[in-house]
């Protein structure tokens, strides 16, 4: 008979083992934390010209990885839904890693923000003062599915001269083992000690040993839907910069150049539809509404765009095959695929209320040959990135010239907008004296 006791004991020791291994996870995060610490120290000591030739080193090793990387890669996303949007964040192919070798290759050549002199001045006591832009230390990223994320804040970090930690997310483990195993290889051959560089487990320890690692952590970033951005943001000691989730408008003016607006609606939601910066909501003035949406509807029919209109634009749109009433939280959603919100407005008035409530201050536009009606919307519209005449898919460190991004920081303390290598960095007051006292 098995005894209530036997029983008891059973269930006591399962409950000690799994304890003992929550233990032993959460002490190996720890040390793993410590010693990227202790790494991220010594890179201040590197010269750029080390810093550089170590990048330029990884964009080969990168592309001599191909192979390893896809099989890498294909064994994560066999493993999704084929039918998930996000699966597109996910993949890589041939064109991908070659473009985050370049990529790499663009950050070695930036120029070092560390250790650029900020101001200099002499006290009247003739104590020498400088301030001086030195790294964060350690950055801590969490992310989801991306894994050319992993090169990109690697990169960014290491040119910087900050130490990282990668949290990535499960559905991408076998890709960002590969790549970490790159990235380290690279660094151990260079000299360079390869913790500074370290990739956690994506245990769910993990993020609870980041939130409270406020000895060793100096930032943490998540990088992800609006559900992960905001736990974090809710949970952590460490200091967070936020990377928003993009609720993007396009607002097309009444005396909006019709082709242009199709031209830039159509871009803004198709050519990328997984990423942040694709356009969500479309606002049309109803003095121009249906001649845009007649013009519109067939592009948007051949890539299968998916619409949830407003009454108005839901009549305009009469027999379109993928088309709902729109709800409230159409409205305040970041579709990541081939979906979108439309709503006919009265004038710029009620498109820029419209924003104002539902944007996530990411990146927004206006079409319109009215050049009043552009710098007012590019003076009221409180996003990162405001646009006139132009798509939303620009938001982007490499398109304005900053090099990768770890994200697009839709807060307004330390980095708004493409958060890349120039925002990597701190100040530090130095005095140099010869003995005096206060």
């Amino acid at each position: 008979m098995f005894s209530e006791t036997k029983e008891s004991n059973v269930t006591e020791t399962a409950a000690n083992r799994d304890k003992a291994v929550k233990k032993d996870t959460t002490s190996d995060i720890e040390s793993l934390i410590i010693e990227t610490r202790k790494a991220a120290a010594s890179l201040r000591n590197l010269t750029d010209n080390v810093i550089k030739e170590t990048l330029q080193s990884l964009a080969d090793a990168v592309e001599a990885g191909t192979k390893e990387l896809l099989k890498a890669n294909e064994a994560d996303v066999i493993k999704q839904d084929p039918n998930d949007p996000k699966v597109d964040r996910l993949r890589l192919n041939e064109q991908r890693v070659a473009a985050i070798a370049d990529s790499i290759r663009r950050v070695s050549e930036l120029p070092n923000p560390s250790g650029k002199i900020v101001e200099t001045r002499e006290l009247p006591n003739g104590i020498a003062l400088q301030k001086v832009a030195v790294p964060l230390g350690v950055v801590a990223a969490i992310y989801e599915s991306r894994p050319n994320v992993t090169f990109d804040i690697a990169t960014l970090c290491f040119r910087s001269m900050n130490g990282c930690l990668l949290k990535g997310s499960s559905e991408a483990e076998n890709t960002n083992k590969a790549a970490i195993k790159i990235i380290q290889t690279t660094l151990e051959e260079n000299g360079i000690t390869p913790a500074c560089v370290t990739l956690l487990p994506s245990a769910r320890e993990t993020i609870q040993e980041l939130f409270t690692a406020t000895k060793w952590v100096d930032v943490i970033i998540p990088r992800g839907s609006e559900g992960l951005i905001q736990y974090v943001r809710k949970n952590s000691l460490v200091p967070v910069i936020e990377t928003g989730a993009g609720v993007c408008h396009i607002y097309v003016e009444k005396e909006a150049d019709i082709e242009k607006a199709v031209s830039i609606v159509v871009n803004a939601k198709v050519s990328r539809p997984s990423v942040c910066n694709a356009v969500d909501s479309i606002l049309v003035d109803k003095a121009v509404a249906e001649v845009f949406i007649e013009k519109l509807r067939p592009e948007f029919e051949k890539y299968k765009v998916e619409i949830f209109a407003d009454e108005q634009a839901y009549q305009l749109l009469g027999g379109y095959d993928r088309l709902g009433h729109a709800t409230e939280e159409n409205y305040a959603t970041e579709f990541i695929s081939l979906k979108c919100a439309m709503k006919v407005v009265e004038n710029i008035d009620e498109a820029l209320a419209h924003i104002e409530k539902y944007s996530t201050r990411h990146s927004e536009a206006i079409v319109s040959e009215n050049e009043g009606k552009c710098e007012r919307f590019l003076r009221e519209v409180d996003s990162a990135a405001v646009y006139s005449n132009a798509s939303t898919r620009f938001t982007d460190g490499e398109e304005f010239g900053l090099g990768a991004e770890i994200g697009i920081s839709t807060q307004k303390l330390h980095a708004r907008g493409p958060f890349a290598l120039e925002k990597l960095v701190t100040e530090k007051w130095i005095l140099r004296g010869n003995g005096q006292i206060r």
